[in-house]
């Protein structure tokens, strides 16, 4: 399955991953120091849910539609609350049409002493992506392969940061270079943080992974899913994940405030399920 942004922009594991990333940017911004964040798929950055794949498929109707509408409550709506303001600002007239991908939601979070780094290999999207930060002293989009960017473009000078990797597995063998750039980007930058995300739809392709990154050594690895049915055969897409390195000391908490209420509102009939385990670590 392409996981491709364009094709599942605003869809239920659009919301998980990108609350997930509002809540690291939070953090990050709980001090006053420059932080990076280094986005190394980054797509086009926004997307148009009336238009081309997203309206195609429509998968944004059970994600962000259903957020919006509906919102979570207590205390996840409040942690939910920066990535919303996010998706608002790219519809000011209250209409939901457009969808901040994750460099879009950066964008809008980020303090004037704080850059962005947005990578994309595929030559159309990077075109798009650069013509939508025009401009934007603070963004700088390069075309480039992101696994090739995570050795090259770590550290970053501000020593603080995250590097967000969101791959469209179209290929084969995703898992494996996750584990693989992990390990690279890990060598060069071992106190950053490094979020990765994954489709959830064959369970023995995901165990593996996490079998190998618990071989790896690092010191401090976050799971966090969320599925929304039961897997199936043939198999379809029934949750989203995503593996955070050095989380940060609040996520956890967060999350588990988070899952459970995102579970609810973004499954089939209730039957949404959540994991929050550490790999390696706490």
């Amino acid at each position: 399955m392409n996981y491709r942004h364009a094709f599942h922009a605003g869809n239920f594991a659009d919301v998980v991953k990108h609350i997930i990333l509002a809540r690291i940017l939070a953090y990050l911004m709980r001090k006053d120091a420059p932080f990076r964040i280094i986005d190394t798929h980054a797509g086009v950055g926004l997307y148009d849910l009336f238009a081309g794949e997203a309206e195609r498929t429509g998968e944004w109707q059970e994600g962000i539609a259903r957020l919006v509408e509906r919102g979570l409550p207590g205390a996840a709506g409040e942690l939910a609350a920066p990535y919303l303001a996010a998706v608002r600002a790219q519809n000011p007239d209250g209409v939901l049409r457009y969808y901040p991908g994750s460099p879009f939601i950066t964008r809008h979070m980020l303090r004037s002493q704080d850059r962005l780094m947005a990578l994309e290999l595929h030559p159309e999207d990077a075109a798009a992506l650069k013509e939508n930060f025009a401009g934007d002293i603070q963004t700088r989009v390069t075309h480039l392969d992101g696994w090739a960017g995570m050795g090259t473009h770590l550290p970053p000078k501000e020593k603080r940061g995250l590097v967000l990797v969101d791959p469209p597995f179209e290929e084969k063998g995703e898992f494996t270079r996750m584990v693989q750039g992990l390990e690279k980007a890990h060598r060069r930058w071992p106190g950053g943080i490094y979020a990765f995300w994954y489709p959830l739809k064959e369970p023995e392709a995901v165990a593996a992974y996490i079998q190998a990154l618990k071989a790896t050594g690092i010191a401090k690895i976050l799971r966090l899913e969320l599925t929304i049915r039961p897997p199936s055969s043939p198999p379809r897409l029934h949750g989203t994940g995503m593996i955070v390195v050095n989380p940060p000391y609040v996520l956890e908490e967060e999350m588990a405030m988070l899952l459970p209420a995102l579970a609810e509102l973004l499954s089939d009939e209730g039957r949404g399920r959540w994991t929050i385990e550490w790999v390696a670590g706490e």
